[in-house]
């Protein structure tokens, strides 16, 4: 199957699952990563989800340009727009997203990358949105995410150009949080995931569904969600369980309740 689903504990981790191909996209696969998607959702057990690419040479190498060169405008539109319809999908889950990106992460993969919350990498990660060079703009979202990620500038350069970036300037330009050796990223990843489970459930979701305001360009709007969710975390059980155990100085434990 080109997506697997597993989950442990509170985490979920989904891995595009296509390596003797660097996990590029074809419909098939884009369908059935957006049904995973779309799956966890509404899993209130699940907290945090991670999205990673099978092997250690890609994340996702974008996507699959031998059926991409037999497109006309329709069959461009329409991969387009399933395209989009993933990355919002990343976006739109209530739990954080962590990309863990593992080697090439080009044209649709990079932008699946952009639509996570936090993006780790491993030392032999490499970035790029290419599309230019194929003549065509990039159409995932990458117009969007990236400028509002490294700046408008920076983007403009990549994006115009096609260039690769490898893992330490993407630490360097705020692309990804941090860099870990090719063997530690899956353990570093799965740690920061169990430390955002930890939380109360409930304040992360609030918490990212008010920030999704302002990258939305809405920060009036967003800081007026914010103060809602944030006095509606008081009716929670989680609020009075996390700050019962700070007074009494332990750890605490949430339910979502």
């Amino acid at each position: 199957m080109a997506i697997a689903v597993s989950r442990d504990g509170h985490v979920a981790t989904v891995t595009m699952d296509r390596p003797e191909a660097l996990n590029a996209f074809d419909l098939e696969q884009l369908e059935a990563l957006l049904a995973a998607l779309r799956g966890l959702r509404d899993e209130r057990d699940i907290r945090c989800a991670i999205l990673t690419g099978a092997g250690a040479k890609a994340f996702a190498a974008g996507a699959d340009i031998k059926r991409m060169a037999a497109m006309g405008p329709q069959e461009g539109e329409a991969f387009g727009r399933l395209g989009h319809a993933v990355a919002d999908a990343i976006e739109a889950l209530p739990q954080p997203v962590i990309a863990a990106v593992n080697g090439y992460a080009f044209g649709g993969g990079c932008e699946l990358a952009l639509a996570c919350d936090i993006r780790l990498c491993s030392e032999n990660a490499v970035f790029a949105q290419p599309e230019v060079t194929l003549g065509i703009p990039p159409g995932w979202g990458g117009t969007q995410r990236l400028p509002r990620l490294v700046g408008p500038g920076l983007a403009a350069e990549l994006i115009f150009t096609g260039r690769r970036v490898g893992a330490e300037e993407a630490l360097r330009i705020g692309l990804v949080n941090a860099v870990y050796p090719p063997g530690g990223l899956t353990d570093a990843t799965r740690a920061l995931a169990e430390r955002i489970a930890a939380n109360s459930p409930r304040a992360v979701r609030a918490a990212k569904s008010a920030m999704a305001r302002a990258f939305a360009g809405e920060p009036k709007a967003g800081l007026a969600t914010e103060i809602v969710l944030f006095a509606s975390a008081f009716a929670t059980e989680d609020q009075k369980a996390g700050m019962r155990a700070f007074v009494e100085k332990r750890k605490p434990e949430f339910t979502g309740a």
